[in-house]
């Protein structure tokens, strides 16, 4: 039962994965896409009464125009901007600058590194484990190869046509 859940691991992460972008497409998907305008453009609209509503979050205006399309567009500090928009009939809301970063950037910043870390931290214990006995107390699981006497020894007449591995050996044997 302990080596059962191994199996089954590449299949959940796989699933957890595709879940996760099925989720982030879908999500993507459900949003309008809005048309960015400039300042100036915001004004002349504002000025022929072509906006609906707007939305102010920091910076940004976000908002509808009289046929429903929506629009966004970036605003410098413009104290004038609210009377405008009042003179013209304009619904205006008002939110808090969202300078807080998404869920899923922030699931990446926070838990990509960690994930990174696991898997090396596998990987390294995996080639821990690796060499002759597959293990910490492999020691007596040698890979190696008995030399028998069925097998024969090596003598000097195997070693044919290399004169000078002979005449080495021959000097290393002499002089022990």
């Amino acid at each position: 039962m302990k080596a059962n859940w191994k199996k089954y691991l590449p299949w959940v992460v796989f699933v957890a994965v595709g879940a996760l972008l099925f989720g982030l497409f879908q999500h993507q998907q459900t949003r309008t896409p809005a048309r960015e305008i400039t300042f100036s453009e915001l004004l002349v609209q504002i000025d022929e009464g072509r906006i609906h509503d707007v939305t102010i979050s920091g910076n940004e205006i976000s908002g509808h125009f009289n046929d429903n399309r929506s629009f966004t567009t970036y605003a410098p500090n413009d104290p004038g901007l609210v009377q405008k928009l009042e003179s013209k009939k304009v619904q205006i809301s008002a939110k808090p600058a969202n300078d807080s970063p998404g869920w899923l950037s922030t699931l990446l910043v926070n838990g990509l590194p960690l994930l990174l870390f696991i898997a090396v931290w596998i990987y390294m214990a995996r080639q821990m484990q690796g060499g002759a006995g597959r293990g910490a107390m492999g020691f007596g699981k040698s890979k190696a190869k008995l030399l028998t006497e069925t097998q024969g020894r090596v003598t000097f007449e195997d070693v044919a046509g290399v004169d000078e591995a002979k005449e080495d050996l021959q000097e290393i044997v002499e002089f022990l």
